[in-house]
């Protein structure tokens, strides 16, 4: 059980992280060659933020087929961490307010991807 908690919490960081390369890269695409607003690109990425951690939980949850709402809190937690040490260690800054309600929202979406995640591989046997 132990074992694979943290096998599920690291599969979903995986997820996160591979996501966001991921998106990033398309993002840089369409920042370069298109015109869009940079209000556009704001809303754009906070649901691409959204969307992202939603994954992460879902991957989380169906690789632990147990415990949704601890590996979903886990996950949003862990990247909430990094991008806290990031913005911290690399660039001298605490969070803000809006930061910190957009985190939160990270970590209900990647707790609301596990908790569906464990449903659906409890649903598959």
């Amino acid at each position: 059980m132990q074992r694979s908690f943290f096998s599920a919490l690291f599969y979903g960081w995986l997820a996160i992280l591979l996501m966001m390369l991921l998106s990033s890269l398309l993002m840089a695409f369409l920042i370069r060659y298109s015109s869009i607003s940079e209000m556009t690109v704001t809303y754009i990425a906070l649901i691409i933020g959204f969307l992202t951690l939603l994954f992460g939980g879902l991957v989380a949850g169906l690789k632990g087929k147990a415990n949704g709402l601890l590996l979903g809190l886990f996950t949003g937690l862990g990247f909430t961490l990094m991008t806290f040490l990031v913005q911290y260690l690399g660039f001298d800054d605490v969070f803000s307010l809006k930061q910190l309600l957009y985190h939160i929202g990270y970590i209900l979406c990647a707790v609301f991807g596990s908790i569906i995640g464990v449903n659906v591989s409890s649903a598959v046997k």
